[in-house]
């Protein structure tokens, strides 16, 4: 009952929104042809726009009330809400999801008519085709494989690390730092991971629900916070003390130590793959070559520029270190 209100009161909120404000624009603007588009996106910054006050309302008081870590002065944080409103509201991921699906839906077609069949994890195992829960956890457990993978490459390899690290930086961390990314990185990650959903069969839909699922997740084990979740709970779901270690600079300063704790959602991947570390605790985060005096920027702007100028070694400081931070 109280699904079908929310509903419902999503599908008027919607509705007013699109008919009263994008509608005009579009049709002023010329771009009647993308009316259809319009509407999904409406949809899609609307979906985003109520996650974040969600998570606002609920993290922020936590936060406050269970901090790990206090503070004097909070401008590094403001900086970071800029990069969650352009990823929550600008819908990285579903960009890339539905710029690739033209050239996905060519490749099905092409295919097919070759006698190749493509098909989805519903095809593959039909058990998931009568349960959409079964089916949306299957999804989600083969996108968080994926992360973990993507996110070992960001600090094994120079180039990625480069881009990468701009997330490590944070001294002052919080849940609004899950989204503090190098616009590039977001680019090649959200793209990876827009094409892996393609191609196992993701509706635009499920898509949608597996980037909201991951992001909450994520907000949460980047949150500031000092709340146990046992020794059971921290090996089903990443926290916010497991996580907070793999942003350590601490962690950072023996020259064998290589990353852990590199999971998303499930620890379960750092566990199988020896990665992971769920007794250490975590210190002030951070970079290990701030302490020496890069600079990673205090701004947008500036973190971004200073990103492509590590990525093409115009920085002055020096080859990176992947892997160590």
């Amino acid at each position: 009952m109280l699904f079908d209100l929310c509903r419902q009161w999503f599908g008027e909120l919607h509705g007013w929104l699109f008919q009263g404000f994008v509608l005009p624009f579009v049709q002023w603007s010329g771009l009647s042809v993308y009316t259809e588009d319009a509407f999904d996106g409406t949809e899609e910054f609307l979906f985003g726009a109520l996650q974040v006050l969600l998570l606002a309302a609920v993290l922020i008081p936590l936060e406050r009330r269970f901090p790990r870590e206090r503070w004097q002065g909070h401008a590094a944080v403001r900086t970071d809400m800029i990069y969650t409103l352009l990823h929550r509201l600008g819908l990285f991921p579903l960009f890339f999801f539905f710029a690739f699906r033209p050239l996905f839906d060519h490749l099905q077609s092409w295919f097919h008519f070759n006698g190749w069949l493509t098909t989805n994890l519903e095809t593959w195992f039909p058990a998931l085709d009568t349960n959409p829960w079964l089916a949306f956890a299957a999804y989600l457990v083969i996108i968080d494989f994926a992360k973990y993978w993507i996110h070992r490459a960001q600090h094994r390899f120079d180039w990625w690390w480069a881009l990468h690290s701009l997330h490590h930086s944070q001294r002052q961390m919080t849940f609004w730092t899950d989204d503090r990314n190098h616009l590039l990185d977001s680019v090649i990650t959200d793209g990876m991971l827009a094409l892996l959903a393609l191609g196992i069969g993701a509706a635009p839909e499920q898509f949608l629900a597996l980037v909201v699922a991951t992001r909450v997740v994520e907000s949460l084990s980047h949150a500031n916070l000092r709340v146990p979740f046992g020794a059971i709970g921290e090996r089903l779901l990443v926290s916010p003390r497991f996580h907070r270690l793999h942003h350590a600079i601490s962690a950072s300063r023996s020259g064998a130590y290589q990353g852990v704790n590199f999971g998303t959602l499930l620890p379960v991947w750092d566990w199988v793959f020896r990665t992971a570390d769920f007794t250490a605790e975590p210190g002030p985060t951070g970079v290990e070559d701030q302490l020496a005096g890069r600079d990673y920027g205090a701004g947008f702007w500036a973190q971004q520029w200073l990103g492509i100028k590590r990525l093409v070694r115009l920085d002055g400081g020096g080859a990176l270190n992947a892997g160590t931070s």
